[in-house]
């Protein structure tokens, strides 16, 4: 905190002083050429000269099957580049000369991957834009995710393709942006580009689904990756400890044992499927030497982490105990989940000595211990399942009356997208108007069902000619309210409507209580329906938003709106760009602007949420990738099926619990289970309120909510073993106790007890962020 008040050295001043002169880069990100990345620096090229800037375009990739590109050039200037010929094809440079003496404040530069002309001032466009930079001319320019040297190497393992490029960009080149935007398109929609002509640069043998569902999941997480570097950076310097709540890190503590390699598979397997990193720790005691036989566990510990792209460290033991020295170093490394083996002490130890378990859930707050069992019959073929394994269907069968009318439903539905966006404001609603206007000139007949434009002069204008459907009018204690008219909508019976908010909560008396259900009717109806969502309004996704603003969502969605959805489109804004535009009115009212800035839009909080939207679509991007795979038979036989079981208490936090348990069992396409134990003793108003929300909870996520009874409060434990034993379930879930030692002593220890119970299988403990770190 002290250095905000050091004063600057002169070379300090010298170089801030330096970045007031230099121009602004920001960068347009895209999976692959073909995107659109052209279309949109076009687009906002135009929004900056509407507000007063001086802009030009430098150079523009053309050709002949871009009209829209062409179209959208319109009135801005052009510095005319330098033409010149390699072999048969024209290229063109960056006049960097008469750009310079041109002076505008902005700089269009399309595909920053790009080669210079032999004998050119600088070898590469990268080059042109950092000296443009330095004259204090900002810069727009345009880049695929491939053309990046920290990607490129993926991009070819995931698509098996060798990818041709020009220019290998450094990776630090988004870090040298001051914004970058990633623009997210559907693999279809590219695909759909394509047979109106194959843009400039395309090459063919990456435009499969595959390839470009891979390419976008990669061109998503490594963006994520980006922001959660961002996010480290901002929490360091405003003094922030613990997990952000964005992002998974998994810490696998082990000791150099046979058992060390099993446990580091399995944090890698978790790391990979949560879409987290992955570190491994050893601690030695400082006085201790280690055995040969330790040395060569070590030596494959250390090699297996390094192979699956880990983190490995050995630290000496101090003056500290195991414990404390784990919870300190995952404290520090903003760990959210422990992996360790389980107990090896026997119930009269553990009461004697203590487990490391337990004391290091006393210690911890928000960092869940995954507990591994040492030996497991399947343990070699525990893989995280890619899908659910489904029952072999006869191809000859005549489908059942009730199958047929199934089948047929599901041909006529409308098809749904989703526009998702971090926060409010971010542009989701003025491209869903867009796309509608671009559907329109298509001859798409296309309408507006509801629209929230927020008094938002920008979304007004891109209303343009659409159709408008009347919202119902619906009394209301002396006033009239108004809602979306589903029914008018269906008698309309447009081929595709708008309807702004998914989330949004009715009006009393509407004849559903969400605005999600009126869709669903809407599609059963046959008509395709274009939606808006943030990311905080996913209900599993509810306690991590609480977590990051502080704030606890009341409109939800479930998730299965989401996974139901034909295409998901992320629409990316940095937090900076849209603070700016939270100053300039652009998304609430005046009087509300400096509150929302000092809350919900603290530039903190913008980070996490977009790095938790861009993990959000880069897993759903994942999903749909392997479903395509397996259904071309790419990834080889059926895995090992996992069923979740989650045990919960009636406390508040067992929704926690309840949405966890959704949020892994949908990773890992399991079955999963809610089970509570009703002691002999009568439930409280209070906790048959909190069976119902449980219950509600469960099924609304699309689980399976078991009560069972006992007339005896010793029986618990044994009556989830049982249960465990009966669902074959693969995974426990508890949440760690919020009982004192005393009242441990006095009312039972039920987590310890249950611990014991099941060695045998892998526990997930979620620690209770309500409880206080107790020393």
């Amino acid at each position: 905190m002290a250095d905000q008040y050091r004063r600057k050295s002169p070379e300090e001043l010298l170089d801030s002083i330096s970045k007031l002169h230099r121009g602004r880069l920001k960068i347009i990100l895209g999976a692959v050429s073909g995107a659109g990345k052209t279309y949109h620096m076009l687009l906002e090229g135009h929004s900056l000269k509407k507000k007063g800037l001086d802009v030009v375009i430098g150079v523009i990739g053309r050709g002949e099957n871009r009209p829209k590109t062409e179209e959208k050039i319109g009135t801005l200037e052009t510095v005319l580049p330098i033409q010149w010929r390699r072999g048969d094809s024209i290229r063109y440079d960056l006049d960097l000369k008469r750009l310079i003496e041109r002076n505008p404040e902005v700089v269009l530069v399309d595909n920053l991957a790009k080669r210079n002309r032999p004998g050119a001032e600088n070898p590469s466009r990268l080059d042109d834009v950092l000296e443009l930079l330095e004259h204090g001319i900002s810069v727009i320019t345009t880049l695929n995710i491939y053309e990046l040297s920290g990607a490129r190497q993926v991009a070819e393992k995931l698509t098996g393709i060798k990818v041709k490029i020009e220019e290998c960009l450094p990776e630090d080149t988004l870090t040298r942006a001051d914004e970058v935007k990633l623009l997210d398109v559907p693999p279809e929609a590219i695909l759909k580009r394509l047979q109106e002509g194959c843009p400039e640069g395309l090459y063919g043998e990456l435009f499969s689904q595959g390839s470009l569902t891979a390419l976008r999941e990669l061109a998503l997480r490594f963006l994520a990756g980006e922001v959660g570097e961002d996010l480290e950076e901002y929490r360091e310097k405003q003094g922030l400890i613990g997990a952000s709540g964005a992002s998974e890190r998994i810490l696998v503590t082990a000791q150099y044992h046979w058992n060390g390699s099993i446990l580091i598979r399995r944090g890698h397997q978790i790391a990979k499927r949560l879409g987290g990193t992955l570190n491994v720790v050893c601690f030695i005691p400082h006085n201790r030497s280690i055995t040969s036989e330790q040395a060569a566990f070590k030596r494959s510990m250390k090699k297996l982490t390094e192979k699956l792209e880990g983190k490995f460290e050995e630290l000496p033991l101090l003056n500290e105990d195991a414990p404390s020295a784990i919870v300190s170093y995952a404290t520090r490394k903003n760990i959210t989940r422990i992996v360790m083996g389980h107990s090896k002490k026997s119930v009269w130890e553990e009461r004697i000595q203590g487990s490391v378990v337990n004391k290091i859930l006393r210690h911890t707050r928000n960092i869940d211990i995954f507990l591994v069992p040492d030996r497991t019959e399947a343990e070699g073929e525990r893989l995280l399942p890619a899908k659910q394994s489904e029952l072999p269907v006869n191809p000859f069968r005549r489908l059942s009356a009730d199958e047929m009318a199934d089948e047929i439903s599901k041909i006529r539905r409308g098809t749904l997208k989703i526009y998702i966006g971090a926060a409010p404001g971010v542009g989701k609603t003025y491209t869903m108007l867009r796309e509608a206007n671009e559907l329109k000139k298509e001859g798409i007949d296309i309408a507006i069902g509801l629209l929230e434009t927020h008094g938002r002069k920008e979304t007004e204008e891109q209303v343009g000619e659409l159709e408008l459907i009347p919202r119902k009018q619906i009394p209301y204690k002396n006033v009239v309210l108004e809602e979306m008219d589903t029914a008018a909508i269906i008698k309309r019976n447009p081929e595709v409507v708008l309807v702004d908010e998914l989330a949004h909560t009715n009006v009393p008396f509407s004849k559903y209580l969400k605005r999600y259900e009126d869709v669903e009717e809407i599609l059963e109806a046959g008509i395709s329906v274009i939606s808006t969502v943030n990311i905080q309004h996913l209900e599993s996704l509810n306690d991590s938003v609480e977590q990051i603003t502080g704030v606890r969502v009341r409109e939800t969605i479930p998730d299965r709106v989401l996974t139901a959805a034909d295409e998901i489109e992320l629409i990316d804004i940095s937090p900076k760009a849209l603070r700016q535009r939270m100053r300039e009115g652009n998304i609430y009212a005046r009087e509300k602007v400096e509150q929302s800035l000092q809350n919900f839009f603290k530039t903190g909080n913008l980070i996490a949420l977009r790095e938790l939207a861009l993990r959000e679509v880069a897993d759903d991007v994942d999903e749909r990738l392997e479903s395509l795979e397996r259904s071309q038979t790419m990834r080889g036989p059926w895995r090992k099926q996992e069923t979740i079981f989650v045990c919960i208490n009636l406390r508040p936090e067992s929704e926690r619990l309840i949405r966890r348990g959704f949020r892994i069992s949908y990773r890992l396409k399991a079955k999963w289970y809610v089970m509570f134990v009703k002691g002999p003793a009568p439930l409280s108003m209070e906790e048959e309120a909190l069976l119902k929300k449980a219950r509600m909870l469960t099924e609304r996520l699309s689980g399976v909510f078991l009560l069972r009874e006992t007339k005896e409060s010793g029986k618990v434990v044994q009556n989830i073993v049982i249960q465990l034993i009966d669902k074959k379930a693969t995974q426990l879930i508890v949440g760690h106790t919020s009982r004192s030692r005393v009242e441990e002593l006095w009312k039972g220890r039920v987590v310890q007890n249950l611990l014991k119970e099941t060695r045998n299988y892998d526990v997930l403990v979620v620690a209770n962020p309500t409880d206080s770190a107790k020393g």
